[in-house]
């Protein structure tokens, strides 16, 4: 009888690949998660339980197949493992390393909930696709046949890479038009090296230009350039993302030295491509040597406090107005962010800030949760009387984000918007009322997840492979 290779969670623990020494990840942008060597991968894959209910992957965003990857990985049948993976996910290899893995699938497995630790499903996801870049299994798109239609892709962000992906797979025409000078939008310039570094994200999209999709990068999209990709194609998709950065009404909001965390980020970024990045040369986008105070309490802002700590940060501080139990953002982002140095104020919230011309302070008014809101999250409360001052030569805001006026933008008064501006378009297809045109990812959501992004980047492209394969008996009646 031959041996189970699955089900050994009772006997084997939970081991996540090794964590580089906060001391020493600290001083560099690399990623802190090492590798996991074969052995490693095949014995965590075989602690799943293989149950017949998988709610991680009913957890899953893009509902991959985990458990069918996790018994291939686990019985070395790496090869298969990735074909699997990538059947569902055009980016298994980033989704493995940014995904918010215990809020989604990890967070669902059934043997956490029993007690015995979760598969660690991202890193052995990651693995399988790292491996098979490294055997030269991931190959360029080869439609098996040429169509003459085409599509235009406004943003070159994970929605716009999917739904491109997706669309050239089946020999459809592809252009990409992008702000940027390089694809990936918030892959490439948001997300900081250390969880994703950048030649993972490069990689795809030279694939994809390999495999025939066309990028026009350092593109703006006016109503003139609209109007153009809207005539030269059959198709137009919006992934645009959202990137216009939520404010603080409050006194002293004008003060030097309160930046937008997309503008500091994306500035970081730019320098680890060795661009001439003129706002973090001169010091106003670097925190070397100052007191950085981040508000917010998502992954936008624990990008912010551990790239401040990698640039030479005296101190680093994290103001967020609940605790951290209703924190939003990745508790292994806290935690590493922790390790690394930075220090959390729950329950604070600012009020104002200090300074002449140039801030040097947060006034910060204490809180404490009261009754759950319409959320049903507990609604912070001001404690009276319990305000102070925290120091600060750099304040970061990392309270999210929100859409542009597209209407406006693009010189399209009938594109319909929710009253958050976000596109209204229809679920599951992203077709708008406006023919021809559709839209994915956080222009349609809200600022989201990745995953998300990816999911509606791949349904669109279905849905308009369906209506142009219908186009011709369409016209034929």
């Amino acid at each position: 009888m031959a041996k189970q290779p699955m089900l050994k969670f009772v006997q084997i623990d939970r081991d996540m690949p090794a964590k580089r020494d906060a001391t020493v990840r600290r001083e560099d942008f690399d990623e802190i998660y090492a590798e996991y060597a074969a052995a490693k991968a095949e014995e965590q894959a075989s602690r799943c339980s293989q149950c017949g209910v998988p709610y991680c992957q009913s957890h899953c965003p893009l509902h991959n197949n985990i458990p069918d990857w996790l018994h291939l990985t686990a019985t070395g049948r790496l090869e298969e493992a990735y074909a699997t993976s990538q059947a569902t996910n055009t980016f298994p290899e980033i989704c493995g390393r940014i995904c918010p893995q215990d809020r989604l699938c990890e967070g669902n497995c059934v043997i956490e909930q029993s007690g015995h630790g979760t598969v660690t499903i991202g890193s052995v996801e990651k693995y399988i696709t790292d491996t098979a870049w490294d055997k030269g299994w991931v190959l360029p798109n080869a439609p098996s046949r040429e169509r003459s239609e085409s599509v235009g892709i406004i943003g070159a962000g994970p929605g716009g890479l999917a739904a491109a992906d997706m669309l050239r797979k089946a020999g459809v025409q592809v252009t990409v038009y992008d702000r940027y000078d390089r694809a990936g939008g918030l892959l490439m310039y948001g997300i900081p090296g250390f969880k994703l570094e950048k030649d993972v994200v490069q990689r795809r999209n030279d694939l994809l230009a390999d495999g025939g999709v066309t990028f026009e990068l350092n593109c703006d999209v006016d109503a003139a350039k609209f109007a153009e990709i809207r005539e030269q194609h059959n198709a137009v998709v919006i992934a645009t993302g959202v990137y216009k950065s939520r404010d603080l009404a409050m006194p002293g909001r004008g003060l030097a030295g309160i930046e937008k965390a997309i503008d500091f980020l994306t500035a970081s970024n730019r320098k680890s491509f060795g661009d001439a990045v003129e706002e973090f040369d001169n010091g106003r986008l670097n925190a070397e040597g100052k007191k950085v105070v981040v508000i917010g309490g998502g992954d936008t802002a624990m990008d912010c406090v551990r790239t401040s700590i990698r640039q030479g940060a005296t101190s680093v501080k994290c103001l967020y107005r609940r605790d951290r139990a209703n924190m939003p953002g990745s508790m292994r982002e806290t935690q590493n962010a922790e390790e690394e140095g930075v220090i959390f104020e729950w329950l604070s919230a600012p009020k104002g800030f200090t300074g002449d011309d140039t801030v040097n302070g947060v006034l910060v008014q204490k809180m404490r949760l009261g009754q759950p809101d319409a959320s049903g999250r507990q609604a912070p409360e001001v404690i009276e009387g319990a305000d102070y001052v925290e120091e600060a030569d750099l304040v970061i805001k990392a309270l999210g984000f929100e859409p542009e006026d597209l209407p406006t933008l693009f010189g399209q008064p009938d594109l319909p918007v929710t009253r958050w501006g976000t596109v209204k378009a229809a679920f599951q297809s992203g077709e708008t009322e406006m023919e021809g045109v559709y839209a994915v990812g956080d222009i349609v959501r809200g600022a989201s997840l990745v995953v998300w992004a990816i999911k509606d980047g791949r349904d669109c492209a279905e849905a308009i492979l369906k209506k142009l394969d219908a186009a011709p008996a369409i016209a034929a009646e």
